[in-house]
């Protein structure tokens, strides 16, 4: 299974933020993050690389569901990564030439807000890593724990 080469949704117009309201909902890191496609440095403390609880992550930007613990594993990068999105539709994709090799950018389907990359390198069953920046997502547990 590998990520459709689509761009992210335009559905980001179902959330009409202006760039001075989004600054104000976001921190400045998150807003560098989620609105001009910057990223963490890897074991930032605090970015739910080292969550081992069950539950959800969403994003910060628009609170959809992205995420599922389970689909969660320690890829060693220092970001928290997934084998998979909690639904395919969650997330959205495009190419990135900001280095010199295309990456595959993830990106919030619903609002448009920079999650991260996604790689071909991780564990079955889909064998892929998605590298996430903690710190444009926000952590639920299960009500049980």
């Amino acid at each position: 299974m590998s990520p459709s080469p689509r761009p992210p949704s335009d559905q980001a117009h179902r959330f009409p933020a202006s760039e001075a309201e989004w600054r104000q909902k976001l921190t400045p890191e998150q807003y560098r993050i989620a609105r001009q496609e910057g990223t963490e440095r890897a074991f930032t403390p605090g970015n739910h690389n080292d969550e081992k609880r069950s539950g959800t992550y969403a994003c910060v930007g628009c609170g959809t569901r992205l995420w599922a613990s389970e689909h969660k594993f320690d890829s060693g990068t220092g970001w928290p990564s997934f084998y998979q999105p909690a639904a395919p539709e969650a997330v959205a994709v495009k190419t990135d030439y900001k280095l010199l090799l295309p990456r595959t950018e993830v990106h919030c389907a619903a609002c448009g807000s920079h999650m991260g990359h996604v790689f071909r390198d991780g564990p079955a069953p889909t064998g892929l890593r998605y590298c996430i920046n903690g710190a444009v997502l926000t952590f639920e547990p299960k009500a049980s724990e």
